[in-house]
């Protein structure tokens, strides 16, 4: 029987490593560091790796393929650098494994944000306003409305590079400042400069996901970042599932232009002002808090398997709106420090934190992936 690779180990992997394992499927964990997703029951073996952004990446799973009989298993990676990785080297890949990502010529169209962002903006989806500076000393700082916020064209390279996801400006001389010592890291002329949508305790985040083929939305589904570290532009903590109907034509609209085949999460901001939900970044992967649609029904990982081997599955077209999902290792931390700078409602942590939800880590049927990360934790710990 064909089984899966799950690519990262981390809280995503761990959703997907359960759904394949609900299937009865042999389920293998390939990461860089321990991981939680290896203590899984459903974790029929683990196998540290070279770094995902590496070629001896693909070489290891070759290689992997000939000793452990892997011909035709199913590779889910939930991490950018593999995706990225997969791609390079599609093709012998795909002569070993099956998987879903996308060809290496059309992978600058999601991680290439200018070029997403233009054929977005091409296809009639709303864009935040977005400027390219070519020197960090340009006249043009002062005609700009602030705050703005700069991030990487590609923003792989910016994090490695930078250390951080972007960086936000309140006013021109703070962006002169920011952009002449970025410019000794990565050139001005990658870096893009976009007006921060204001967010509240009502708009946050929006991640409208799907499983799409050539293009064609198979199944849907979307959330909403409720809390998240650090505090705005950050990882989600707490979240809810949403309706999609206010922003579900446009991203079909996206989807079809990019072609798009397989898992991703397009992310949105609300943006009050104009009443538009404008288009942040695509994930070409499953994302943290996917185990909140698999609560809800639309189970990714099970859609990815099923179609891999033409397996028959019925795609779900509707799913509960109001489901919760909370990561309390991440969240506790963060919420204290929310509410004391009036990010959050106390109130509403507190409600939060009785009302139900789904545990991120945490499953009485198989809770050694949640012991092992108590155990794990001060190593993480002392590695930031």
């Amino acid at each position: 029987m064909q089984g899966a690779i799950i690519i990262e180990g981390h809280v995503q992997g761990l959703s997907n490593v359960r759904s394949i394992g609900e299937l009865g499927v042999p389920v293998i964990v390939v990461d860089c560091n321990n991981c939680i997703a290896r203590y899984s029951k459903y974790c029929k073996s683990f196998f540290k790796c070279p770094p995902f952004y590496s070629d001896s990446f693909a070489d290891f799973l070759i290689d992997l393929a000939e000793v452990e009989n892997l011909k035709d298993w199913l590779l889910i990676p939930s991490n950018d650098h593999a995706v990225h990785t997969l791609s390079k080297h599609k093709e012998k890949i795909q002569a070993i494994y099956k998987t879903f990502v996308p060809d290496f010529h059309e992978l600058p169209n999601i991680y290439d944000k200018k070029r997403l962002l233009d054929i977005a903006s091409k296809n009639g989806v709303s864009i935040p306003r977005t400027v390219v500076f070519q020197n960090p000393s340009e006249k043009h700082f002062n005609e700009q409305e602030f705050p703005i916020i700069t991030k990487g064209r590609n923003g792989l390279t910016f994090y490695k590079k930078t250390g951080k996801k972007a960086f936000v400006s309140k006013d021109s001389a703070e962006l002169k400042i920011q952009l002449e010592a970025l410019s000794k890291k990565v050139p001005i002329q990658n870096c893009l400069n976009q007006e921060v949508i204001p967010d509240s305790l009502e708009h946050k985040t929006i991640s409208f996901t799907c499983f799409s083929l050539n293009g064609e939305i198979k199944s849907q589904w979307s959330g909403v970042k409720l809390r998240e570290h650090p505090l705005r532009f950050g990882t989600a903590t707490y979240t809810m599932s949403i309706d999609s109907s206010p922003f579900k034509d446009q991203s079909m609209i996206l989807i079809k232009a990019l072609n798009y085949s397989g898992v991703c999460e397009i992310e949105y901001l609300y943006d009050e002002r104009s009443k538009e939900y404008k288009l942040i970044e695509i994930n070409p992967r499953t994302w943290l808090w996917v185990g909140l649609a698999k609560a809800c029904g639309i189970d990714y990982a099970k859609m990815m398997y099923a179609h891999a081997y033409n397996q028959p599955f019925e795609y779900p077209v509707t799913y509960p709106t109001g489901r919760k999902w909370i990561n309390h290792i991440t969240d506790f931390p963060y919420s204290i420090k929310g509410t004391l700078k009036g990010e959050y409602s106390l109130y509403k942590v507190l409600k939060s934190y009785l009302t139900k939800r789904e545990l991120a880590i945490f499953k009485a049927r198989d809770p050694l992936p949640f012991l092992s990360f108590i155990f794990l934790l001060p190593l993480l710990i002392i590695k930031r």
